[in-house]
């Protein structure tokens, strides 16, 4: 996914952006808001998340 359709995603759950954020903080904000655990390129070797809609791009 990428940043402009992250940040749509963020937008539209009513999340206040600030100017600067990477993808990847931005991410993991979306996952808290969503009440998930904020694992995005977090180094985590077996992600158990599945229906991860960031799990394409995660680095895990």
């Amino acid at each position: 996914m990428k940043m402009p359709d992250v940040k749509k995603k963020a937008q539209a759950m009513g999340l206040k952006l600030p100017r600067s954020i990477t993808k990847a903080e931005l991410i993991r904000t979306i996952q808290k808001a969503e009440g998930n655990t904020p694992c995005f390129d977090s180094g985590v070797v077996a992600c158990p998340y599945l229906d991860c809609c960031f799990r394409d791009d995660c680095q895990c």
